[in-house]
């Protein structure tokens, strides 16, 4: 079989150390030193793979270096995305409107149940605009703030701000993840929608009992409530926070959500946003246009006496994304040498002799998910290789296309926010300030749906043929 550039496919056993290299490298760091060095380790796992492709496939350099060239394009847009945004949060800062929901926030939302209160007001904004991303950046970096305030773990904090987006962006029909997995398996959006609830809201309700657990921690008085009066003390001081300034801050957030739901583009959106905001804040908030040049390349900078405060507002900045634009594209990168050079393809059709009934199909295309997802760092790969790889499996048996196109969104996307050098956990690290690591043993729903969809491919629950009616167990 030939791959682009009239190279033969690789060998399994030649992908299988190309991947074994990626995972002993990481667990190797784990062991040692308790986290990977992510840059490095993509850096030295793509060197790694393409000696191995030249020496022993004869892969000519010219497709490699296409390869990283398609991994650099999927991650462009979605870096510069990255990097606008590190423009626009201290932009909201400098404007107030990020200290304004801090300060309201801090008034009104009880610690007893402020995880709970997160995890839902992500999942409606995302149910809205589609676009769990742009829900981080801002609800969920005033969330991070609040959370702050109240003395909440930030890790707890990302992690309901991460399970709230993503489970409002697998229910929306304006999500991207939802329309590109219907469109893959070439089923109607809606009844993709309704395939993907069956397992995801049972996880989203075990994932709310969680944090009413872990809410209930904070109901013990831990939360000083002076500490809180000084911080609102500090915010009122250093901004205006008055209500028709507070209203009037609180626009640039108002014209991200309107624009996301007129489906502007996303790049668009957060400039147009960012603008606004810094003349709010030269208008209002007294900043100079030089000031406020610098805190959007820089970050914001203030120095009220109070470290705690200082931390929350001190962040941002087109320079502090750079760290994280690296890793995106380095893990694209990897991807893409992956997929051009055949290695993908020979790991994914190697799978394909076991997939003879249902429960080995879907399963298979679970599996097939996270590998994919591994290799490539991108959700979008994710679901395209393997969707397209299944789907003729699933027409053989008789199963639904809506199985599949849930089972997209099941897999790969899951695993998306949770390994350090993914697309998803990439960006939602560098928004909300918090290491992977940190977060991502208390994302309930992203370890939960998985399970639940493969317990489902086991017991055929849910498994729905063709001749029979959705809802009735196969």
């Amino acid at each position: 079989m030939q791959n682009q550039g009239n190279v033969k496919q690789p060998s399994l056993w030649l992908c299988l150390s190309i991947v074994l290299f990626l995972i002993v490298s990481f667990l190797l760091q784990l062991i040692i030193k308790g986290e990977p060095d992510v840059h490095m380790t993509l850096f030295f796992a793509s060197i790694f793979a393409s000696a191995m492709l030249i020496i022993f496939n004869k892969t000519k350099f010219s497709l490699i270096e296409e390869g990283i060239i398609h991994g650099c394009k999927i991650a462009t847009i979605s870096m510069m995305i990255l990097m606008f945004i590190g423009v626009m949060i201290p932009a909201w800062i400098a404007a107030g409107t990020i200290p304004t929901l801090i300060y309201y926030g801090l008034k009104l939302i009880s610690p007893s149940i402020f995880l709970v209160t997160a995890t839902l007001t992500c999942a409606i904004a995302t149910l809205c605009t589609g676009t769990s991303w742009g829900t981080a950046a801002t609800f969920g970096v005033a969330l991070m703030g609040i959370g702050g305030g109240l003395g909440i773990s930030p890790g707890m904090t990302a992690a309901a701000v991460i399970c709230g987006a993503i489970f409002g962006d697998k229910m929306s029909p304006i999500s991207d993840t939802v329309n590109l997995s219907a469109g893959t398996c070439e089923v109607n959006i809606f009844d993709n929608i309704k395939s993907v609830a069956t397992a995801t809201i049972p996880g989203f309700i075990l994932t709310i009992v969680v944090f009413i657990f872990l809410d209930l921690k904070f109901n013990s008085g831990e939360i000083h409530s002076q500490a809180v009066d000084n911080m609102l003390a500090i915010l009122s001081n250093n901004f205006n926070l008055t209500p028709i300034h507070a209203l009037v801050s609180l626009i640039p957030m108002i014209l991200v959500l309107i624009l996301a739901l007129k489906k502007i583009n996303a790049l668009a959106t957060i400039v147009v946003s960012a603008i606004v905001a810094m003349f709010i804040a030269i208008l209002l908030q007294k900043y100079s246009l030089i000031d406020m040049m610098s805190y959007m390349n820089y970050g914001f900078k203030i120095d009220t006496g109070n470290f705690d405060v200082d931390k929350l507002l001190n962040r941002g900045g087109l320079q502090s994304m750079m760290w994280t634009v690296s890793i995106g594209y380095l893990g694209l990168s990897y991807g893409g040498i992956l997929e051009k050079t055949g290695v993908l393809n020979t790991l994914l059709n190697s799978m394909q002799t076991i997939t003879k009934n249902s429960r080995n199909l879907i399963l298979s295309h679970i599996v097939t998910g996270f590998l994919t997802i591994m290799l490539s760092a991108s959700p979008y790969v994710s679901i395209l290789i393997p969707g397209r790889m299944f789907i003729k499996g699933y027409e053989k048996l008789g199963i639904k296309k809506s199985v599949a196109s849930r089972t997209c969104e099941h897999s790969g996307i899951c695993l998306d926010p949770l390994l350090p050098w993914s697309l998803g956990a990439v960006y939602f690290s560098g928004v909300l300030g918090v290491k992977t690591m940190d977060y991502a043993i208390y994302c309930i729903l992203l370890y939960v749906v998985p399970l639940i969809a493969t317990f489902y491919a086991i017991t055929g629950i849910f498994v729905w043929k063709e001749n029979s009616k959705e809802g009735v167990n196969d």
